[in-house]
């Protein structure tokens, strides 16, 4: 039996339904790239609600572009088969031994399972690698981290024939190099360089923090490149922010809209930050 109360929460569903209206339409045929950390994959519940989300995004018209990490989950790989990781200020040290368990746990475990719960919400991904077709192409970021990559060429025709069918990428932060050899590449940079490629409208940064704080703790929700360099100037930005904002605006000066940076463990983070007024986390534009 429909009571009162119901009707009142089925009515609230629609008005948000309605007022999401005009950014549907905005978003329509919008290539938007997202960044998936490895801890917001913590659970399958929220594995499920991203996995839905994507594919709702892709019903309304929009072109998701997923790009993957998986930290937590190679760490964990190494530990199990006692692979003993050696850091250059705080950076693991990529040899040919831990190479081959980043690239099963990156393009087999996490890539697979987020294919999988995408499928399993009715929606048509394809995991793919950053070695697929020449897709990204690296040269060594710093000789001592070994295997480490920063990409150098994006090849966006293997994605843009995705898109023409429907389909959903979901890309593991893997690279080539001109001598054949495999590099990882770091979450974010590998996002921000493709996004840079397809010249994407929107590159998401989901992470494990809300945003871009000020001196007192609180979320900045609207930030121009300008004041990125100040606040990292002055000490505001720092640790682990320096290189997601640096990811940021080099998105931008590459020609993306807008970058934002939120955080991926909020229920419905991308859809807030897309369909709705208030969005989500931090958006850093061009001016």
């Amino acid at each position: 039996m429909r009571t009162q109360d119901m009707n009142r929460d089925w009515a609230t569903t629609a008005a948000t339904l309605s007022q999401a209206l005009p950014y549907m339409q905005r978003y329509n045929d919008a290539t938007v790239v997202i960044k998936l950390g490895g801890h917001a994959m913590g659970s399958d519940e929220a594995m499920e609600e991203f996995a839905r989300d994507v594919v709702l995004m892709r019903q309304v018209g929009v072109n998701p572009v997923i790009v993957h990490g998986g930290g937590p989950m190679i760490n964990k790989m190494l530990d199990r088969l006692n692979i003993e990781s050696q850091f250059v200020n705080g950076k693991r040290v990529t040899d040919a031994a831990t190479m081959e368990v980043v690239e099963m746990v990156l393009s087999g475990l996490v890539n697979a399972r987020i294919v999988q719960a995408i499928s399993e919400q009715g929606g048509r991904a394809v995991g793919v690698s950053g070695k697929d077709s020449g897709l990204i192409i690296c040269e060594a970021e710093d000789p001592a981290l070994g295997l480490v990559g920063k990409p150098t060429t994006v090849n966006p025709d293997l994605l843009l024939d995705l898109a023409d069918k429907e389909l959903i990428p979901v890309i593991a932060p893997l690279g080539m190099g001109m001598q054949g050899e495999t590099f990882n590449i770091n979450g974010d940079t590998a996002a921000g360089a493709i996004a840079s490629a397809l010249k994407a409208d929107r590159l998401l940064l989901l992470t494990d923090v809300s945003g871009v704080k000020d001196a007192d703790g609180e979320i900045l929700t609207d930030l121009t490149a300008t004041q990125i360099k100040e606040l990292t100037a002055e000490g505001t930005i720092a640790g682990g922010m320096i290189p997601k904002t640096q990811t940021a605006l080099d998105a931008i000066n590459a020609g993306v809209r807008a970058s934002v940076i939120l955080d991926g463990r909020a229920p419905n983070a991308c859809l807030l930050e897309l369909f709705t007024e208030h969005g989500a986390g931090s958006i850093i534009r061009a001016g």
